[in-house]
């Protein structure tokens, strides 16, 4: 903090809002707790189900590809935030800001291509050893 009596004046704003917004998050966690419900019983510790009472077990193994769809799906999400910053900027950018977007994208696209040939994208990718001894290798298509 400045010695200066009138240069803190200037940060008082900014610790008001902190402090403000600490204070009403306090408030509503508060006034949640007291005027919540307060329900003990077997309901509270299962799993809420929108109201249909749980079927099987919650704890089964789910298949690594939608984890893997929504690593990509953030990947070009934000693809698509950097191109639209950058289509706001692209005059001030000018030629070097165009090449540095071509650049972007390709790598992308390379990526992209990579992700696809080894059979990221493949819901169900189909073996691509050689199949056991006795085995008939699968002639699907």
């Amino acid at each position: 903090m400045p010695s200066d009596p009138a240069a803190a004046l200037a940060y008082w704003p900014f610790v008001l809002y902190v402090f403000s917004a600490i204070a009403l998050v306090a408030a509503a966690l508060a006034l949640g707790h007291f005027l919540g419900p307060k329900r003990t019983g077997r309901g509270r510790t299962e799993p809420f189900e929108s109201g249909i009472v749980p079927v099987g077990f919650a704890r089964f193994r789910t298949s690594v590809q939608f984890y893997v769809v929504a690593m990509f799906f953030v990947i070009f999400d934000m693809e698509a935030v950097f191109i639209f910053a950058w289509a706001v900027a692209a005059r001030e950018a000018g030629w070097a800001g165009y090449v540095a977007l071509v650049f972007f994208v390709v790598v992308l696209a390379v990526a992209l291509a990579y992700e696809w040939a080894v059979g990221a994208l493949d819901w169900a990718p189909r073996g691509r050893g050689r199949p056991i001894r006795g085995e008939r290798p699968d002639r699907s298509p």
